[in-house]
């Protein structure tokens, strides 16, 4: 990666999507959309609405499915040479497996992003990353299916984050991204009915950042594996509390709706930041918060 700057997965499209807008040999990595098995056509309307601080989604990971991304996604990113991750889902480890099996063998895909925070059907709906055990079971079998980087991004939804980083990373985790959504929900006080229609939905942007960076500093501290934080970045203030925090790279995501080059942005004022203070690189300020 040229710098530390990666799009959040479900803000940035495919990240052809965005080329008009944002030059992408400029930001450090494009992380798709989630893909599964099978295309999903998602939730039913209304999907987004807007929130104090942020924005609540219940998107319910519309995608076109593997097959259609090799074949129609596939080639536009072959003629870029910024990384590409690709995230993806299941609903049992076995999808999860054949999914990293089917992204192993694509050159264009650097590295993949394992969401967790879908429920395995086979045990009771029980969410993957809510849960250690099942957390270790999916990212065991990922890991034995691809040799490519394997990134966890954790669900923040849990009572202690900690012990969920350490299961995933003593499954083969090669790195940690934190943190997802955090389940919220908005009401329209005139139909007095919830504003989505699938009721809940995931809160993400500034709102959730302190949660995010608390996260981040208290994984930081006890797994030794790269980290991304995510959580409410919209400027390079923003990204480099999380460096100092111990993230060694960031993923901007609700900002893209609000600037779609905040990305391209927040990488040219890092840089700026850097050549101001006489920091030599971002390493020289991961971690280096002072407790």
């Amino acid at each position: 990666m040229r710098n530390p700057v990666m799009t959040a997965s479900g803000t940035f499209g495919y990240g052809e999507e965005f080329s008009e807008y944002v030059d992408l040999e400029k930001i450090g990595a494009i992380v798709t959309k989630g893909l599964s098995l099978k295309p999903r056509a998602g939730n039913a309307m209304p999907r987004i609405v807007e929130t104090p601080g942020g924005m609540l989604n219940a998107i319910g990971l519309q995608n076109v499915g593997i097959e259609k991304f090799i074949e129609e996604k596939v080639p536009f990113l072959r003629t870029i040479s910024t990384p590409v991750i690709v995230n993806f889902f299941g609903n049992t480890v076995e999808e999860y497996a054949a999914l990293a099996e089917k992204l192993d063998v694509i050159p264009e895909v650097a590295g993949i992003e394992v969401n967790i925070s879908c429920p395995n059907v086979k045990h009771g709906g029980i969410v993957f990353g809510t849960d250690p055990k099942s957390a270790h079971t999916v990212v065991s079998a990922v890991r034995s299916a691809t040799s490519k980087p394997l990134i966890v991004k954790l669900s923040p939804n849990v009572t202690d984050i900690v012990t969920m980083a350490s299961a995933c990373a003593e499954a083969g985790a090669d790195a940690l991204s934190l943190i997802n959504t955090i389940t919220g929900m908005a009401i329209d006080l005139k139909s007095r009915r919830p504003a989505l229609a699938n009721v809940t939905g995931g809160l993400s942007g500034p709102a959730i950042k302190p949660i995010a960076l608390r996260m981040v500093w208290q994984v930081s501290r006890a797994v030794k594996l790269p980290i991304i934080g995510i959580g409410g970045i919209t400027t390079a203030t923003d990204a480099l509390e999380f460096l100092l925090a111990g993230a060694t790279a960031v993923q901007v995501g609700t900002a893209n709706f609000m600037s779609p080059a905040a990305s391209q942005q927040i990488a040219a004022d890092i840089g700026k930041y850097l050549r101001e203070n006489g920091i030599s690189g971002v390493k020289e300020l991961i971690g280096a918060l002072r407790v």
